[in-house]
Protein backbone atom coordinates (compact mmCIF):
# COMPACT_ATOMS: atom_id res chain seq x y z
CA UNK A 1 0.00 0.00 0.00
CA UNK A 2 1.37 3.52 -1.00
CA UNK A 3 0.08 7.01 0.16
CA UNK A 4 -1.15 9.40 -2.34
CA UNK A 5 -1.76 13.03 -1.88
CA UNK A 6 -5.09 14.27 -3.34
CA UNK A 7 -6.08 17.69 -3.83
CA UNK A 8 -9.75 19.07 -4.99
CA UNK A 9 -12.68 16.61 -3.84
CA UNK A 10 -15.20 17.41 -6.55
CA UNK A 11 -17.14 15.11 -8.41
CA UNK A 12 -13.65 14.22 -10.46
CA UNK A 13 -11.62 13.69 -7.26
CA UNK A 14 -14.60 12.03 -5.81
CA UNK A 15 -14.34 9.16 -9.03
CA UNK A 16 -10.21 9.30 -8.40
CA UNK A 17 -10.00 8.93 -4.64
CA UNK A 18 -12.96 6.24 -4.75
CA UNK A 19 -10.52 4.42 -7.17
CA UNK A 20 -7.47 4.20 -5.22
CA UNK A 21 -8.76 3.63 -1.84
CA UNK A 22 -10.46 1.00 -3.74
CA UNK A 23 -7.23 -0.39 -4.71
CA UNK A 24 -5.38 -0.46 -1.64
CA UNK A 25 -3.84 3.17 -1.82
CA UNK A 26 -3.47 5.23 1.55
CA UNK A 27 -4.88 8.70 0.40
CA UNK A 28 -4.55 12.25 2.17
CA UNK A 29 -6.87 14.52 0.63
CA UNK A 30 -7.77 18.10 0.69
CA UNK A 31 -9.83 20.72 -0.44
CA UNK A 32 -10.97 24.08 0.02
CA UNK A 33 -14.44 23.26 0.83
CA UNK A 34 -14.29 21.35 4.54
CA UNK A 35 -17.61 20.07 3.55
CA UNK A 36 -16.14 17.34 0.76
CA UNK A 37 -13.82 16.51 3.17
CA UNK A 38 -15.67 15.43 5.41
CA UNK A 39 -17.45 13.47 3.15
CA UNK A 40 -14.28 11.79 1.36
CA UNK A 41 -13.22 10.54 4.86
CA UNK A 42 -16.60 8.61 4.81
CA UNK A 43 -15.30 6.16 1.67
CA UNK A 44 -11.42 6.38 3.22
CA UNK A 45 -9.88 9.76 2.45
CA UNK A 46 -7.29 10.88 5.58
CA UNK A 47 -8.56 14.41 5.84
CA UNK A 48 -5.54 16.70 5.57
CA UNK A 49 -6.03 20.71 6.73
CA UNK A 50 -4.04 22.20 3.76
CA UNK A 51 -2.42 21.21 0.35
CA UNK A 52 0.96 21.87 2.24
CA UNK A 53 0.07 19.40 4.75
CA UNK A 54 -1.05 16.71 1.89
CA UNK A 55 2.29 17.41 0.01
CA UNK A 56 4.53 16.63 4.11
CA UNK A 57 1.93 13.22 3.99
CA UNK A 58 2.73 11.80 0.48
CA UNK A 59 5.31 11.79 -2.07
CA UNK A 60 2.84 11.61 -5.49
CA UNK A 61 0.06 14.13 -5.34
CA UNK A 62 -2.76 14.36 -7.87
CA UNK A 63 -3.93 17.75 -8.08
CA UNK A 64 -7.95 17.96 -9.89
CA UNK A 65 -8.95 21.58 -9.36
CA UNK A 66 -11.44 23.42 -10.82
CA UNK A 67 -9.30 25.95 -12.67
CA UNK A 68 -6.01 27.69 -13.37
CA UNK A 69 -5.93 29.65 -11.11
CA UNK A 70 -6.94 26.84 -7.96
CA UNK A 71 -3.78 24.84 -9.49
CA UNK A 72 -1.33 27.64 -8.70
CA UNK A 73 -2.86 27.95 -5.58
CA UNK A 74 -2.69 24.61 -4.12
CA UNK A 75 1.07 24.51 -5.86
CA UNK A 76 2.60 27.62 -4.86
CA UNK A 77 -0.02 29.69 -2.84
CA UNK A 78 0.41 30.58 0.84
CA UNK A 79 -0.51 26.89 1.84
CA UNK A 80 0.40 25.01 -1.35
CA UNK A 81 3.13 22.57 -1.60
CA UNK A 82 5.77 25.55 -1.30
CA UNK A 83 4.86 26.16 2.24
CA UNK A 84 5.96 22.29 2.79
CA UNK A 85 9.09 21.62 4.33
CA UNK A 86 10.35 19.26 2.37
CA UNK A 87 9.82 18.58 -1.80
CA UNK A 88 12.73 17.00 -2.71
CA UNK A 89 11.99 13.95 -4.71
CA UNK A 90 8.22 13.91 -4.48
CA UNK A 91 6.02 14.78 -7.65
CA UNK A 92 2.79 16.82 -8.63
CA UNK A 93 0.49 15.27 -10.80
CA UNK A 94 -1.52 18.37 -12.51
CA UNK A 95 -4.63 16.12 -13.81
CA UNK A 96 -6.81 19.40 -13.97
CA UNK A 97 -7.31 20.94 -17.20
CA UNK A 98 -4.72 24.26 -16.82
CA UNK A 99 -3.46 26.81 -18.95
CA UNK A 100 -0.29 26.31 -20.90
CA UNK A 101 2.00 29.30 -19.16
CA UNK A 102 0.84 28.57 -15.86
CA UNK A 103 2.15 24.85 -16.25
CA UNK A 104 5.30 25.65 -17.36
CA UNK A 105 5.18 28.30 -14.42
CA UNK A 106 4.41 25.65 -11.80
CA UNK A 107 6.60 23.17 -13.26
CA UNK A 108 9.58 25.54 -12.92
CA UNK A 109 9.23 26.93 -9.56
CA UNK A 110 8.37 22.99 -8.31
CA UNK A 111 11.43 22.02 -9.80
CA UNK A 112 13.54 24.74 -8.20
CA UNK A 113 12.31 23.24 -4.60
CA UNK A 114 13.22 19.97 -6.02
CA UNK A 115 9.53 18.05 -6.64
CA UNK A 116 8.81 17.01 -10.05
CA UNK A 117 5.80 18.15 -12.10
CA UNK A 118 3.66 15.65 -15.20
CA UNK A 119 0.73 17.56 -16.11
CA UNK A 120 -1.69 14.91 -16.89
CA UNK A 121 -5.16 16.24 -18.28
CA UNK A 122 -7.78 13.41 -17.95
CA UNK A 123 -11.10 12.58 -20.54
CA UNK A 124 -13.93 10.67 -19.26
CA UNK A 125 -15.60 12.02 -16.54
CA UNK A 126 -16.17 11.25 -12.64
CA UNK A 127 -17.19 7.79 -13.64
CA UNK A 128 -14.43 6.79 -16.04
CA UNK A 129 -11.97 8.12 -13.03
CA UNK A 130 -13.70 5.62 -10.40
CA UNK A 131 -14.29 2.70 -12.98
CA UNK A 132 -10.41 3.00 -14.24
CA UNK A 133 -11.16 4.27 -17.77
CA UNK A 134 -10.05 7.41 -18.35
CA UNK A 135 -7.88 9.03 -21.19
CA UNK A 136 -4.56 10.56 -19.38
CA UNK A 137 -2.41 12.89 -21.79
CA UNK A 138 0.57 13.47 -19.82
CA UNK A 139 3.78 15.80 -20.34
CA UNK A 140 6.71 15.53 -18.09
CA UNK A 141 10.39 14.37 -18.24
CA UNK A 142 10.83 10.47 -19.11
CA UNK A 143 12.26 10.42 -15.21
CA UNK A 144 9.45 11.71 -13.64
CA UNK A 145 7.01 9.66 -15.83
CA UNK A 146 8.24 6.30 -15.25
CA UNK A 147 7.76 7.04 -11.74
CA UNK A 148 3.71 7.81 -12.30
CA UNK A 149 3.33 5.52 -14.84
CA UNK A 150 2.22 2.35 -13.06
CA UNK A 151 0.36 4.69 -10.54
CA UNK A 152 -1.63 6.31 -13.19
CA UNK A 153 -2.40 3.61 -15.32
CA UNK A 154 -4.66 2.22 -12.33
CA UNK A 155 -7.05 5.32 -13.47
CA UNK A 156 -6.83 4.45 -17.99
CA UNK A 157 -5.09 4.59 -20.66
CA UNK A 158 -1.57 6.68 -19.78
CA UNK A 159 -0.23 8.20 -22.81
CA UNK A 160 3.29 10.04 -22.19
CA UNK A 161 2.84 12.76 -24.89
CA UNK A 162 6.30 14.83 -24.35
CA UNK A 163 7.53 17.71 -22.40
CA UNK A 164 6.04 19.68 -19.53
CA UNK A 165 2.79 21.21 -21.39
CA UNK A 166 2.51 18.68 -23.84
CA UNK A 167 -0.45 16.96 -21.92
CA UNK A 168 -1.81 20.39 -21.61
CA UNK A 169 -1.59 20.74 -25.56
CA UNK A 170 -2.94 17.44 -26.12
CA UNK A 171 -6.11 18.49 -23.80
CA UNK A 172 -6.63 21.03 -25.84
CA UNK A 173 -6.91 18.79 -29.02
CA UNK A 174 -9.57 16.84 -26.84
CA UNK A 175 -12.04 19.45 -26.05
CA UNK A 176 -11.86 20.61 -29.73
CA UNK A 177 -13.27 17.63 -30.44
CA UNK A 178 -15.39 16.56 -27.16
CA UNK A 179 -16.63 20.34 -26.19
CA UNK A 180 -17.89 21.06 -30.11
CA UNK A 181 -19.20 17.62 -30.54
CA UNK A 182 -21.98 18.23 -27.70
CA UNK A 183 -23.35 20.69 -30.14
CA UNK A 184 -23.30 18.80 -33.41
CA UNK A 185 -25.30 15.95 -31.15
CA UNK A 186 -27.46 18.78 -30.06
CA UNK A 187 -28.72 19.91 -33.47
CA UNK A 188 -28.40 16.21 -34.28
CA UNK A 189 -31.15 15.44 -31.93
CA UNK A 190 -33.52 18.23 -32.91
CA UNK A 191 -33.20 17.19 -36.80
CA UNK A 192 -34.16 13.81 -35.52
CA UNK A 193 -37.32 14.97 -33.98
CA UNK A 194 -38.19 17.91 -36.59
CA UNK A 195 -38.79 14.74 -38.81
CA UNK A 196 -40.51 12.15 -36.29
CA UNK A 197 -37.80 9.74 -35.50
CA UNK A 198 -37.48 7.68 -32.51
CA UNK A 199 -34.55 9.55 -31.43
CA UNK A 200 -34.05 7.14 -28.66
CA UNK A 201 -33.09 4.61 -31.81
CA UNK A 202 -30.35 6.81 -32.67
CA UNK A 203 -27.29 5.69 -31.11
CA UNK A 204 -28.13 1.95 -31.51
CA UNK A 205 -29.08 2.65 -34.94
CA UNK A 206 -25.20 4.78 -35.87
CA UNK A 207 -22.94 3.33 -33.40
CA UNK A 208 -21.46 0.57 -36.07
CA UNK A 209 -20.78 3.54 -38.23
CA UNK A 210 -18.47 6.80 -38.42
CA UNK A 211 -21.01 8.49 -36.59
CA UNK A 212 -20.67 6.13 -33.53
CA UNK A 213 -18.86 7.77 -30.63
CA UNK A 214 -18.19 7.35 -27.21
CA UNK A 215 -20.08 10.78 -26.65
CA UNK A 216 -23.12 9.60 -29.13
CA UNK A 217 -24.11 6.71 -26.14
CA UNK A 218 -23.94 8.68 -23.22
CA UNK A 219 -24.79 12.15 -24.62
CA UNK A 220 -27.97 11.49 -26.93
CA UNK A 221 -30.06 10.10 -24.25
CA UNK A 222 -29.32 12.20 -21.28
CA UNK A 223 -30.16 15.49 -24.49
CA UNK A 224 -33.34 13.48 -25.30
CA UNK A 225 -34.49 13.19 -21.51
CA UNK A 226 -33.31 16.61 -20.63
CA UNK A 227 -31.14 15.05 -17.41
CA UNK A 228 -29.10 18.13 -16.64
CA UNK A 229 -27.43 16.59 -13.54
CA UNK A 230 -24.23 17.66 -13.64
CA UNK A 231 -21.22 14.57 -14.18
CA UNK A 232 -19.17 18.07 -15.61
CA UNK A 233 -20.40 21.43 -15.11
CA UNK A 234 -21.24 24.14 -18.51
CA UNK A 235 -19.25 26.29 -16.63
CA UNK A 236 -16.26 23.87 -16.71
CA UNK A 237 -16.76 23.96 -20.42
CA UNK A 238 -16.96 27.80 -21.06
CA UNK A 239 -13.49 28.26 -18.94
CA UNK A 240 -12.18 25.12 -21.43
CA UNK A 241 -13.36 27.29 -24.69
CA UNK A 242 -12.06 30.00 -23.46
CA UNK A 243 -8.52 29.02 -22.55
CA UNK A 244 -8.78 27.09 -26.23
CA UNK A 245 -9.61 30.18 -28.09
CA UNK A 246 -7.03 31.69 -25.84
CA UNK A 247 -4.46 29.38 -27.24
CA UNK A 248 -5.64 29.25 -30.99
CA UNK A 249 -5.49 32.96 -30.97
CA UNK A 250 -1.76 32.73 -29.64
CA UNK A 251 -0.55 30.59 -32.24
CA UNK A 252 -2.76 32.38 -35.36
CA UNK A 253 -4.74 28.70 -35.76
CA UNK A 254 -8.45 28.92 -37.03
CA UNK A 255 -11.34 27.26 -34.97
CA UNK A 256 -14.12 28.41 -36.52
CA UNK A 257 -16.26 25.77 -35.07
CA UNK A 258 -14.67 25.98 -31.67
CA UNK A 259 -15.45 29.69 -31.63
CA UNK A 260 -19.31 28.50 -32.31
CA UNK A 261 -19.05 26.12 -28.97
CA UNK A 262 -17.60 28.92 -27.47
CA UNK A 263 -20.63 31.20 -28.38
CA UNK A 264 -23.34 28.91 -27.76
CA UNK A 265 -21.51 28.00 -23.69
CA UNK A 266 -21.51 31.94 -23.13
CA UNK A 267 -25.43 32.21 -23.98
CA UNK A 268 -25.86 28.82 -21.80
CA UNK A 269 -23.90 30.04 -18.94
CA UNK A 270 -25.21 33.87 -18.80
CA UNK A 271 -29.04 32.37 -19.13
CA UNK A 272 -28.35 30.71 -15.35
CA UNK A 273 -27.49 27.48 -16.50
CA UNK A 274 -23.55 27.42 -15.08
CA UNK A 275 -24.47 25.01 -12.76
CA UNK A 276 -26.56 21.91 -15.50
CA UNK A 277 -24.36 19.22 -17.11
CA UNK A 278 -22.87 20.44 -20.19
CA UNK A 279 -25.53 18.11 -22.46
CA UNK A 280 -27.56 21.46 -21.38
CA UNK A 281 -26.46 22.90 -24.28
CA UNK A 282 -29.35 21.50 -26.03
CA UNK A 283 -31.77 23.19 -24.19
CA UNK A 284 -30.10 26.46 -26.49
CA UNK A 285 -32.00 24.76 -29.39
CA UNK A 286 -35.85 25.29 -29.92
CA UNK A 287 -37.79 21.59 -30.58
CA UNK A 288 -40.59 21.23 -32.37
CA UNK A 289 -44.43 21.28 -30.76
CA UNK A 290 -44.74 18.14 -28.21
CA UNK A 291 -40.85 16.95 -28.06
Amino acid sequence: MSTVGFVGLGLMGEGFTHRLVERGHHVVGFDIDPAKVKVAAGWGVEPASSAAAVAEAAGVIIVCVINTAAVEDAATGPRGFTAAGHLNGKTCIDVSTTELEATHRIAATLAARGMDFVDAPVSGGPGAAKAGSLAIMAGGSDAAIAKVGSLMREFGSFTHMGGVGTGQATKLVNQTIVLTNYCVLAEALRLAQAYGVDAAKIPEALKAGFAGSNMLGPIFPQMLADDFKPRGFARQVLKDLEMLQGAARDKHVAMPMASQALTLYRLLNASGRAEWDAASVVSLYPREEGH
